[in-house]
């Protein structure tokens, strides 16, 4: 690597650092209603410039071949370093980038909550990978205490967000919200995301306990147990392409092989979606009404339907559909 490159790349990692520590700063001030959108533009930045410095390093080309004046998009220099498309490192960056994109179209505040799983995750890799790529700490440049996300918001549940908005923004924060759950269990990896969660056991025994209470049958605050979601945006969570996604990514992790090059496919879910007649099937899909527009959602019932049938027969899963 000549003495110029040398000096480029330390410039474009100390940028970086910068950046990634301003997205860090604007996210955990409380007084700052913008966090959301300011933390993904500025780790995205700080993410370009740290993986453009590799590339260099590597004396790699960062700029267009047919404009040598522009240097390549995050999206393509990800794809230069992780060349792996299911590596997890990349799928969160993805995701995060799609934020970044729809930050100026959608009001992205109310849905913090199902995000911070994500920038955790990222803000973990990035101190990685800096570190791994330039044997750079960023303890050096800021204190442990100021690496985690913090939120204290309130999730809304579907139905305020309905109440809350329109009928087309309401559907596209539940579906944005229904993907990341979807892609945070398919992928369950803490490179992808890593969820923040409270959960309360009741047990008998007092020394496991970290609170206590009691119960009283004379009292007017009734609680039951809830044994059925009814709310589609709940029991129907998988979009065409998350589910696309989730059967790929089971059957990769199980090393199953379908008849298809391609491997499962949008044309193969189609297949199954026509044979069994999966949008006539209320245990399989919903159909969501939008003015004339409709849009179907799938459940996890179908989900493992699907890849029941193929683990029956991969060889020749897709020629019976077809045939059939």
């Amino acid at each position: 690597m000549s003495e110029n490159n040398n000096g480029l790349s330390k410039r474009l990692v100390k940028k970086s650092i910068e950046a990634f520590i301003l997205g860090l700063e604007i996210y955990n001030k409380p007084t700052i209603k913008y966090r959301i959108e300011g933390f993904s533009f500025f780790i995205c930045n700080a993410w370009e410039l740290m993986l453009k410095a590799k590339l260099i390093n590597e004396n790699k080309n960062i700029y267009y071949n047919n404009s040598p004046d522009r240097t390549l998009s995050l999206n393509e220099t990800i794809n230069k370093v992780y060349t792996d498309k299911y590596t997890r490192i990349r799928l969160n960056l993805e995701k995060i980038i799609d934020l970044r994109n729809i930050s100026t179209h959608y009001i992205t505040e109310d849905y913090e909550f199902k995000y911070v799983p994500l920038f955790q995750a990222c803000v973990l890799n990035y101190i990685n990978e800096l570190n791994r790529f330039h044997n750079e700490d960023i303890s050096n440049y800021i204190a442990q205490n100021f690496l985690h996300i913090t939120t204290n918001y309130e999730p809304l549940t579907n139905e305020q967000i309905k109440m809350k908005y329109s009928p087309e923004i309401a559907e596209k924060f539940i579906k944005l919200g229904n993907e990341i759950d979807v892609l945070s269990n398919e992928y369950n990896s803490d490179k992808f995301a890593i969820p923040m969660v409270q959960k309360l056991y009741i047990t008998r025994k007092k020394a496991d306990a970290d609170f206590e209470v009691s119960i009283d049958k004379d009292s007017d605050n009734k609680v039951q147990i809830i044994k059925q979601l009814t709310d589609p945006a709940d029991t129907h969570k998988y979009s065409f392409n998350n589910l696309v996604t989730a059967v790929s990514e089971n059957l990769r992790k199980n090393n199953i092989v379908i008849d298809n090059p391609q491997g499962f496919t949008n044309h193969v879910l189609k297949l199954f979606n026509t044979f069994y007649s999966a949008k006539d099937n209320p245990d399989f899909s919903y159909c969501h009404t939008i003015g004339n527009n409709e849009q179907f959602t799938y459940s996890e019932k179908y989900r493992d339907f699907i890849l029941s049938e193929i683990k029956k027969n991969p060889d020749k899963v897709v020629e019976s559909l077809k045939r059939q």
